[in-house]
């Protein structure tokens, strides 16, 4: 680490572990996110760039400061734990030569203290809020920077190792990418962070547009077509908050619709992705011939993954792995590495985080319609995540974008469940008087709050009820 990073990292690590647990997503998130993976340290065949180091600081302040999961564990953390398990579990059946156990413990330290980190610490919707807004103002410096890569070929952040200095071009374009180690994965940040955005308007109109418009900026600095289709997903996923009861109904007309094609295309339907070039000279054709030679393949990958990939596409390799073809799929990426049963608990995560969405607004009713939108908004981010995932590969620091999502939801339901919604001071009132028996409001979030007020009425209650017992008798 050079001496820059070094002194980010203490200031983030500091900040991190000394904030209140509302902003603690805030500190991981501006001490991951401008970090390249060019920075970090090595002990021995452990690989800690400065994102991994952060996530570890993280677990030592939930640890020093006795922080825990708000409404006890639900589905989603539990098949997120089945999925580290199984995971690490299905490494031992790899090559240890190239892939120790050590390096799929790795891949589930990226992905599960993420999901389990922003779960423990958003535990409602206007802490959420709060993160996004500083997530808003992040991407401000990365869009200026993406756009400054754009005039003049360059990368600010190559200084840091990890990223190339000269800008990649192709088909004549400059493919900016900041601090990501793709451009794809930059402008897919910054595409799939909008819908979060519009969110924030009813509470922080001014960040809100500057995190709408270095969305976009990032969106189309990048030249690619994945982060334009993310940005399309999430705006589609948007529109439908007015038609939000019809959404069921929409889920089986495309179910049939993909059947329907599947009876009359001369190749799969997955196949339309290759049609798909938006910003030029894109690999939609690629994405569809991977998915293709995945099931094909499915016997070599499907227990607990294969080492080996590179003759399902012989001319697609990757020069980090000769063994491999390019895996442009998250969804694959899981199958290679975990087997079938890892691809398909993240998809079953993916899908009850969807129907949490719908049964959270439903809870909350109509009384809350800003908060309701806020989750729909998170719900819009989530599916331009999942859509994503189908021709994108997430392999940096914007893994932590896409969990956050996943984790934001599951807390939000969580805690919705618990009864989130403020107590009617009347409720109180009829058996404490107007000023509530000497009882004092705790300044706690409102799902604590509202269990700290209900079980005080219960024990008032109680003790009335026996005094009332002790007079009679």
């Amino acid at each position: 680490m050079n001496p820059i990073s070094l002194a980010f990292f203490i200031a983030c690590a500091l900040a991190l572990l000394s904030v209140p647990r509302k902003w603690a997503p805030a500190a991981l998130l501006v001490g991951c996110t401008y970090m390249t993976l060019g920075q970090g340290i090595e002990i021995g065949s452990i690989n800690l760039p400065v994102y991994r180091m952060m996530l570890l600081v993280g677990l030592i302040r939930v640890m020093l400061k006795g922080e825990r999961i708000g409404g006890g564990l639900n589905t989603i953390d539990k098949l997120v734990l089945v999925w580290s398990l199984w995971s690490i579990f299905a490494g031992f059946f790899h090559d240890q030569e190239r892939y120790s156990v050590i390096y799929f413990c790795g891949g589930v330290f990226n992905v599960a203290l993420i999901y389990f980190l922003i779960r423990i610490w958003c535990n409602d919707i206007e802490e959420a809020q709060s993160v996004i807004a500083v997530v808003a103002v992040i991407l401000v410096p990365i869009a200026i920077e993406m756009l400054l890569e754009k005039s003049t070929g360059k990368n600010l952040f190559s200084f840091l190792g990890g990223v190339p200095e000269n800008v990649y071009v192709r088909e004549g374009k400059l493919r900016a990418q900041g601090p990501f180690l793709h451009a794809i994965l930059a402008g897919t940040v910054g595409a799939t962070s909008i819908p979060l955005f519009i969110g924030l308007f009813g509470r922080y109109r001014i960040i809100a547009t500057l995190g709408i418009a270095a969305g976009v900026i990032m969106t189309f600095a990048s030249a690619s077509s994945g982060p334009v289709m993310s940005l399309l997903a999430g705006s589609g996923a948007l529109m439908l908050w007015r038609y939000r009861q019809h959404v069921y109904k929409l889920r089986i007309a495309c179910v049939l619709a993909y059947l329907v094609l599947m009876v009359t295309m001369a190749q799969p339907p997955y196949y339309l992705i290759s049609r798909i070039d938006i910003s030029g000279g894109s690999t939609g054709w690629h994405r569809s011939f991977l998915i293709d030679q995945t099931f094909k393949h499915l016997s070599e990958w499907w227990l607990f993954g294969t080492d080996i990939t590179r003759h399902w596409m012989p001319m697609q390799g990757i020069a980090s792995d000769p063994q491999h073809t390019d895996i442009t799929n998250y969804y694959i990426g899981f199958g290679v590495a975990g087997g079938l049963a890892a691809m398909v608990l993240v998809i079953v995560m993916l899908l009850v985080a969807f129907k949490w969405v719908g049964k959270t607004i439903t809870t909350w009713g109509n009384e809350n319609s800003g908060r309701c939108f806020m989750i729909w908004c998170f719900g819009a981010t989530l599916f331009a995540h999942a859509a994503t995932s189908i021709s994108v590969a997430y392999f940096d620091q914007s893994v932590l974008y896409f969990w956050l999502s996943l984790a934001v939801i599951s807390s939000i339901h969580s805690i919705s469940q618990l009864g989130e919604q403020e107590p009617e001071l009347s409720e109180f009132k009829d058996h404490f008087g107007d000023d509530f028996g000497g009882l004092e409001i705790p300044a706690l979030t409102a799902g604590e709050r509202n269990r700290e007020w209900r079980e005080a009425y219960r024990r008032r209650l109680s003790v009335e009820s026996g005094e009332s017992s002790g007079a009679r008798n």
